[in-house]
């Protein structure tokens, strides 16, 4: 008797090609496995290397001419950067971790999706993620069983540890990101209620992360995407938040002092700074004397720590005290600025640093005009708002934070995001794929 496959349904055939995005995203749940590649970066280099593979065999362009100018700009000043590294071993590695996110994973992205539905799917992921590490984010903090903070262990770092503080700020502010832009979208009422309610569900762990940079971007990027939505939806859903404000506050004691004292140290930062913030000084104040001195290649990547104290102060800390979460007390030494903009400037100079901020600009305002074309019928508004706010929000975190950590992976499917709304052809984001039953066209677009 011969054994027939049975072909698998056609929605979720349709959604093959997504699947293994979505699997590098899930596979940020888990705990880190130790200092080195993580599951989900081992996953995303398997499918950059599978996407080289089907392109070769299919014999076609991966990117339009644009797109390969707009995400190969980092790679000039990365090649220059790499020749001043202190060994080939350090330079071929930072180079590899700043194109795996940059430049690979936003690419395979961009090959990947083949739609709208594609990209809901991955955004839709995102929440779920933001989900996850924020219910365990939120068990940390009622149990005690977080990282450090200000002598108590309630700082939720979800499985991403202590070592890792902004790894779970970051999935939660960019799942919350993603699920504002689909409850501001016009899909299926169902799923804009859904995206709206998991977007205040969201809100807890970003407040317990007690991370104020993140805190900063999330509202920064929320406003945007609310401006953009128009004017009465706007007030809606700031309602909708001002409402889960003082349920959370008043109802569930989340306005803690040890919280307000976080919200008021941001407006007090030159007046009475703590210790990590006159850390976050002084690395930035090192990391803009390497740039003087070294302007246009910069001092060679992965070189931070190496000339960090020939241009740092005394005011600078030997460390950042790292316990909880599973981690016995330690010292975790600063081996970045803590800014990404400085971090690219000290490390690989102005050429890097043009190269790189240029294509994430590019990248901004090919997102926005494709968000211009969409508000005239508000079919896509929804992915519009996610590319713009992704890349809003990870411009905005820069200027506090950079890249390093398991979470780091997210950084290139959320850029990836971006560059496909902003790169790939109109016609592709209402294209109909190509292996839909003629006569049933309608069902393989979405709106």
């Amino acid at each position: 008797m011969s054994h027939v496959p049975v072909p698998l349904p056609r929605r979720a055939a349709g959604l093959v090609p997504v699947l293994p995005l979505v699997a590098v995203v899930a596979l940020l749940a888990l705990p880190p496995t130790g200092d080195g590649a993580g599951p989900a970066d081992v996953v995303s280099a398997l499918v950059v290397g599978s996407c080289v593979i089907r392109l070769l065999r299919e014999r076609r362009r991966p990117l339009s001419p644009r797109a390969a100018v707009v995400l190969g700009l980092p790679v000039v000043g990365l090649a220059v950067a790499a020749m001043g590294a202190a060994s080939p071993a350090a330079g071929l590695g930072g180079m590899a971790r700043y194109l795996q996110v940059f430049v690979l994973v936003p690419a395979a992205v961009l090959v990947l999706l083949r739609g709208r539905a594609d990209f809901r799917v991955l955004a839709w992921s995102f929440v779920g993620l933001a989900l996850w590490q924020g219910a365990v984010g939120v068990h940390q903090y009622v149990t005690g069983t977080g990282a450090s903070y200000q002598g108590e262990t309630v700082r939720a770092v979800g499985t991403f540890g202590a070592q890792d503080v902004m790894g779970m700020a970051t999935a939660v502010a960019l799942g919350l990101v993603c699920a504002a832009g689909l409850a501001l979208g016009r899909t299926p009422r169902w799923q804009r209620v859904l995206a709206a309610g998991c977007a205040v569900v969201l809100l807890l762990p970003l407040a317990v992360s007690f991370s104020r940079g993140a805190w900063i971007a999330t509202a920064l990027t929320c406003t945007v995407q609310l401006a953009l939505a128009g004017m009465r939806r706007a007030l809606k859903v700031g309602a909708a938040v001002v409402a889960a404000g003082v349920i959370l506050v008043g109802g569930f004691g989340v306005g803690t002092a040890m919280l307000q004292e976080r919200i008021d140290s941001i407006t007090q930062v030159t007046d009475a700074p703590d210790q990590s913030v006159v850390d976050r000084y002084t690395l930035w104040a090192s990391a803009t004397g390497m740039w003087r001195d070294h302007p246009l290649t910069g001092v060679g990547l992965k070189n931070f720590p190496e000339y960090r104290d020939g241009h740092a102060t005394l005011a600078l800390s030997s460390g950042s005290d790292i316990e909880g979460a599973g981690e016995t007390f330690h010292k975790q030494a600063l081996l970045s600025p803590h800014s990404m903009y400085l971090l690219v400037l000290s490390e690989q100079g102005l050429i890097g640093f043009c190269a790189l901020v240029g294509s994430w600009l590019a990248l901004l305002v090919c997102a926005g005009r494709g968000l211009l074309r969409v508000r005239r019928d508000g079919r896509g508004q929804d992915c519009a708002l996610i590319a713009c706010g992704l890349l809003l929000w990870q411009l905005t975190d820069f200027v506090y934070g950079d890249i390093g950590g398991p979470s780091t992976v997210l950084t290139g499917v959320a850029l990836g995001l971006t560059a496909w709304w902003g790169l790939a052809p109109d016609a592709r984001a209402d294209a109909v794929r190509r292996h839909a039953v003629p006569g049933r066209v309608e069902e393989a677009v979405t709106r």
